[in-house]
């Protein structure tokens, strides 16, 4: 069932015909000054309603454009004057959800970089290639370090102080 919201008021629309304005034989009173005493009127039109504007001093609103006459939809926000409302639907489900498609799913088939693939990073990639110059440097001076270390351990050992 629509519904006009004005103030956190909520005013149920059962009726064809909703006056609303400032005065009291409106079905829908708001006490604002901006608000004339026959401001609108909204009238059925199917599941929704249609507003017109009455020629109101300070005109109406929906969704911040002015309009003399217009078909509401759910979740519009109308001004009358400076009062604010909103016109919601019934929010307890009457609509029902869309149907759900089923989609199978198929199994990924193994892929591989495209031929034209290149690496696109700023870093460039380590080579893991071992150099047999590098590596023959580094084992000879391990080699002359453990002599090094050695002759120094002899040396101590033949000046340290008997028992």
């Amino acid at each position: 069932m629509p519904k006009l919201i004005i103030s956190g008021t909520t005013y149920e629309l059962v009726d064809d015909l909703v006056t609303i304005g400032r005065g009291p034989d409106n079905a829908i009173v708001i006490n604002n000054p901006s608000v004339s005493a026959r401001h609108a009127q909204l009238q059925l039109a199917g599941e929704t309603y249609r507003l017109k504007d009455l020629g109101s001093t300070n005109g109406t609103r929906v969704n911040g454009k002015p309009v003399t006459e217009t078909l509401l939809s759910f979740d519009d926000r109308i001004r009358f004057g400076a009062a604010e409302a909103s016109f919601e639907g019934d929010t307890s489900g009457s609509r029902p959800l869309p149907q759900l498609e089923e989609i199978k799913a198929r199994p990924a088939e193994l892929s591989a970089a495209p031929a034209d693939f290149t690496n696109v990073s700023p870093f460039r990639r380590q080579k893991q290639q071992s150099d047999p110059v590098r590596n023959g440097i580094f084992i000879g001076l391990a080699i002359v370090l453990l002599v090094f270390l050695g002759s120094m351990i002899a040396v101590l050992m033949m000046h340290a102080p008997g028992p």
